[in-house]
């Protein structure tokens, strides 16, 4: 099953580099142009450089600064293997949390062997992107995020002994998110941590396009003679986390329709009665309210917004007809409101199909119900799907099952933050 090893991580030297908070940013594809510019503005050290590099060869000037930033001292690689507990303390809904797990290497594996499983299609472009910046740089500036089943909690019960004292590193973000970071070298407990994943399976929670990256660049390697089987490209650096534990908080994201030849609000919903009822709802200020409604009862729904305040919930009227309409999806499949979604309006109404998707050529996704409002209000986009979140449960039944969720069905927050260790892919 799962195999887990310590490693030396790369971490900032904040003598030279400058305070941490300046030095670490969220994931890159959350952020703006203006944004980058402003994290670099505040500290030319800061991650962003790495992570999301620009410029008439982008990959190639990462790679350089990496090599500058090494040999300067501003980055070190640890004097011995480590392993790395993170925590994130944020606020949700109102609601106060904490998630915490650890920071190490994974053996990467063929997803048919069924070791580390997925849950979500990805999209070509971002892979495209993260294998150029890999190859140039042959270090994982940021952790793919999975989660992994432990009934009794052993693990997280070790990690929440070997955190108690105070973190080798701690910040607050700009989002009120606080990251603290507690490094482990100690032999005995490293060995007792990662026996644990003997006869585990890991499940991915975020970072999908990272990972299928990894397995490519891995046999890129192997074919190209730099590297053979068992040398550190044969892992990655992951963060794993008791996918039971209290502080795991998923968040929807949102469709957005666009581009399209023609559009009929009026023709969608009459097509729609046919699988939903279909209620007004009569200030678009409730749709999160009506949602969390419908979330709570476990029924299939998502809203429909259509611009000029015109919002309409979509409740599917019977749960058992979509075998008969669906005869070809797997039951975990269908019991996810975004397969409903995607299945029945967004491939047979709209007719936005899977590589239609994958190229974000009609639908485009946001994590926010007001920017999702606001787009369709400007008229960027025709009209809007605003989801409620995926459940972990049904996240660990898409992947046992070997199937796969639509792009973008899942979002994990707070995000993991980048730049608090790196893993160089060499021994």
């Amino acid at each position: 099953m799962a195999e887990i090893r310590a490693f030396r991580g790369v971490r900032f030297n904040t003598e030279k580099a400058g305070k941490i908070e300046q030095l670490v940013c969220p994931p890159y594809d959350v952020i703006s142009d203006e944004q980058r510019g402003a994290y670099i503005d505040q500290n030319e050290n800061n991650i962003i450089r790495l992570e999301l590099p620009k410029g008439n060869n982008p990959y190639g000037s990462a790679a350089r600064l990496y090599g500058i930033m090494r040999e300067s001292g501003v980055l070190v690689r640890e004097d011995e293997p480590a392993l790395y507990i993170y925590e994130e303390i944020f606020e949700s809904s109102g609601k106060q949390y904490s998630v915490k797990g650890v920071i190490c290497r994974v053996k990467i594996e063929e997803f048919e062997k069924g070791v580390i499983l997925p849950h979500e299609f990805t999209l070509s472009k971002a892979k495209e992107d993260r294998m150029e910046l890999m190859k140039a740089t042959n270090c994982n500036f940021s952790q793919i995020y999975s989660l992994y089943m432990d009934d009794e909690h052993i693990t997280t019960k070790k990690l929440d002994n070997l955190s108690q004292g105070k973190p080798d590193i701690s910040l607050t973000d700009d989002e009120g998110v606080t990251h603290n970071m507690w490094i482990v070298k100690d032999k005995e407990q490293i060995e007792s941590i990662c026996s644990d994943f003997a006869d585990r399976k890991l499940y991915i929670a975020d970072g999908h396009h990272r990972y299928e990256t990894a397995l490519n660049y891995r046999n890129f390697c192997r074919r190209n003679g730099s590297a053979k089987e068992g040398d550190a490209v044969d892992y990655q650096m992951m963060m794993l986390v008791d996918m039971e534990h209290p502080g795991l908080v998923v968040l929807p994201t949102h469709r957005l329709v666009r581009n399209l030849s023609s559009f009929s609000a009026e023709a969608v919903l009459d097509t729609c009665k046919k699988y939903f009822d279909i209620e007004r709802i009569s200030n678009s200020d409730k749709i999160d309210s009506v949602l969390e409604i419908e979330y709570k009862k476990g029924n299939t729904a998502f809203v429909f917004y259509c611009g000029e305040d015109r919002a309409y919930l979509l409740r599917l009227k019977n749960k058992d007809m979509i075998e008969f309409v669906l005869p070809d999806v797997c039951p975990v499949l269908r019991s996810l409101d975004v397969t409903i979604l995607h299945r029945i309006i967004l491939e047979r109404i709209f007719g936005i199909n899977k590589e239609n998707m994958a190229n974000q050529t009609n639908l485009v996704y946001t994590k926010k119900t007001e920017d999702a409002l606001e787009s369709v209000n400007s008229g960027k986009s025709r009209c809007a799907f605003i989801m409620n979140p995926t459940r972990v449960t049904q996240i660990r039944d898409v992947a046992a099952a070997g199937e796969k969720m639509p792009q973008k069905s899942t979002y994990f927050y707070p995000k993991l933050i980048t730049g608090l260790v790196m893993n160089e892919l060499k021994d």
